[in-house]
This record gives structure tokens, C-alpha cells and sequence, in this order.
């Protein structure tokens, strides 16, 4: 029952009419508490068990990367626990993490994609590329037959290769709706195909296309690389659809302590170089 008080009520109690105005206050404020925004007092962040340089290590391995010091400044900030599960083989295995309710955070160069996003919450980007072909030089001389490759490509209907379970996975049928889409279970046995000409063009990002050429110059001889200027991969920190709070919660890291940042191709290879110095 709610306790009306008035001005006579307050004068007949004395000081303990006050004293039950604040007691009938306290439960209400106390309902209006910040919740934390994880539980356990700890982030569950998954991310692949494979490594992707300058992004994140292979399991097990050395524990530096944009994606790691990403990941512990999220949780530094939130005054948790980082815990890394790093059982996924596919990037869509992380995304499978999240709709689980197995982990908070996926951040492993995670592309963003109109499937996923029916599924997960996103971050907003916090680095920006183009995609990319990494073609067989012979067969690309074949399929163009003297005409530039960015004429010709668009309406390729040659064997297109992708890594199963990444989002080129699901790009490539809108993008290439006439190739024959080869999947393959890692970015080695794409690159094996495209040596030996199993397969014409190869379908990822430019970074990763541009990465593999500083990493092996022998690639130039039997392949290419073609940026798609007009295409872009979007990389974001996937959150559980369960906790909009915390996908509000990076997008303001993101904003305050990166400086509204969104890293591009040039700035990621410069630091892999740099990487691959030390």
C-alpha cells in the first residue's frame, strides 16, 4: 500500500515522518542501479584459432596484434577480465560463438555482412578495405584476351576460389553471379590453386592479396593481384545480439579512445612490415 504524506502527517511524526520518506525512496533508486554490462566480471571474446597478421596470433603463439590490443583495451576499460576463446576454425564460426551465447565479443578480422548483421550486433568499422582478385596469370591472359582485366572481370564465369566460411564466401554469388565458386578449407590452398591454375581468380581482401606478394615476390611471376575500387570490406568487433549495451559500449571505445580511427589498407601493410622486421 503507498504511504501518502502530508504536511500534517510529517508535523505529527516529527523526525520520523522523514526518516520513513527516505526508507520508501531507497528501494526505488536502488532498482534504477547500473546493471554491469557483462557478468562474471569477465569478457568472453572469441577469436580463430588460425592467425591473420597483423590482426591477431595463431592459437597459442606470441599475444600482440590490432585485434588482441583491441580486445584488452575493451576490457580494460569495462574493469573485466579478457578471456580469449580461440576454438573457432572459420571466421563464421566466431559469428556461431555470439548467437550461442558462448562469448560477448568476436574480434578477429571480422568482415561485416547483411547475413550476419540478421544475427549478431555490430560495432561500427574500425578498419576499411577494398576487396580484391588474386588471379592466374596465364589463365587471366586466356579470359581477357588482350582487354584490360577490370573490363572483364564483372562478368567472369570462370573457377572463382574462397575460403569456406568467410564473408567472400557470401559476397562472391552477388558479385560474381556467373563464376563457378570453388571453396577451400584455408587462404594456403586457395593460393596452391592459383599457382598450379586449378583456378582462375582468387576472391579476398587487398590486404591479404597484398600482403602475400611482400611475403613471397615469387607470386608476381604466375599471379596478379586487381583491386576492386568500387567494393569494400568493412572490419567491426561482432557483439551478442543479447547486449545492445555493450555494442553501445565499443562503438563509444571505438569513438574516445581510438580517436574515431578507421584503419585503411597502406596503414595495416606498413605495420606488418614493421612487424615482420623486429
Amino acid at each position: 500500500m503507498r504511504m501518502l504524506l502530508t504536511r500534517r502527517t510529517l508535523f505529527a511524526a516529527g523526525g520520523g515522518g522523514l526518516l520513513v520518506a527516505q526508507a520508501a525512496i531507497t528501494p526505488g533508486q536502488a532498482q534504477d542501479a547500473p546493471k554491469p554490462i557483462v557478468g562474471d566480471n569477465k569478457l568472453r571474446i572469441a577469436m580463430p584459432a588460425f592467425a591473420s597478421d597483423p590482426f591477431f596470433p595463431a592459437d597459442g603463439s606470441a599475444d600482440g596484434g590490432i585485434d588482441m590490443d583491441l580486445a584488452r583495451g575493451i576490457a580494460a576499460e569495462l574493469g573485466v577480465e579478457p578471456v580469449f576463446d580461440r576454438s573457432a576454425v572459420t571466421f563464421d564460426a566466431m559469428v556461431q560463438k555470439l548467437t550461442s551465447g558462448q562469448a560477448d565479443l568476436a574480434i578477429g578480422k571480422l568482415s561485416r555482412t547483411l547475413q550476419r548483421g540478421r544475427s549478431i550486433l555490430y560495432s561500427r568499422p574500425y578498419a576499411m578495405l577494398h576487396q580484391g582478385l588474386l588471379a592466374n596469370r596465364l589463365n587471366l591472359a586466356r579470359i581477357t584476351q588482350g582487354k584490360p582485366p577490370e573490363q572483364v572481370v564483372r562478368d567472369f564465369s570462370g573457377d572463382l576460389g574462397v575460403i569456406e566460411g568467410s564473408s567472400f564466401a557470401t559476397y562472391a554469388a552477388a558479385t560474381f553471379p556467373h563464376a563457378r565458386i570453388q571453396r577451400f578449407a584455408g587462404w594456403n590452398t586457395v593460393i596452391d590453386a592459383i599457382r598450379s591454375g586449378t583456378i582462375d581468380l582468387a576472391y579476398r581482401d587487398d590486404f591479404e592479396i597484398k600482403k602475400l606478394m611482400v611475403d613471397d615476390p615469387s607470386m608476381m611471376v604466375v599471379a596478379r593481384s586487381i583491386t576492386l575500387t568500387d567494393k569494400v570490406d568493412t572490419i567491426a568487433v561482432g557483439v551478442s545480439p543479447n547486449n545492445p549495451h555493450l555494442a553501445a559500449f565499443v562503438d563509444l571505445y571505438l569513438d574516445l579512445a581510438r580517436g574515431q580511427q578507421v584503419l585503411n589498407t597502406d596503414e595495416i601493410i606498413a605495420r606488418y612490415r614493421q612487424g615482420s622486421k623486429a
